[in-house]
């Protein structure tokens, strides 16, 4: 069985990601002249849908995030065991 995890630590956010292949990114057309958009954990050697996303920093998905009170919801493991990339960003209580 599987279960998900919900956080806003910054730290754990970007070691899940970074440990999973993941980058930050926002959904291209959706930034503002702020920076901001709709945000999305990018991992380029599972999608072809890069031209969807655009790369950001770090420094600025976390502005977003923080802006916008924003909770990660994830998984470390599937129901069978492998590792999963399964993400939502989620309103924070």
């Amino acid at each position: 069985m599987s279960s998900s995890k919900q956080t806003h630590n910054h730290a754990t956010i970007k070691a899940w990601a970074e440990e999973h292949g993941g980058v930050p990114a926002i959904v291209a057309d959706t930034s503002t002249n702020k920076g901001d958009g709709v945000l999305r954990i990018h991992f380029p050697k599972h999608s072809d849908h890069s031209s969807d996303l655009k790369e950001i920093d770090w420094d600025t998905f976390f502005k977003t995030f923080d802006e916008h009170q924003l909770d990660f919801l994830y998984q470390e493991k599937k129901a069978n065991g492998d590792e999963s990339t399964f993400h939502k960003f989620v309103a924070r209580d």
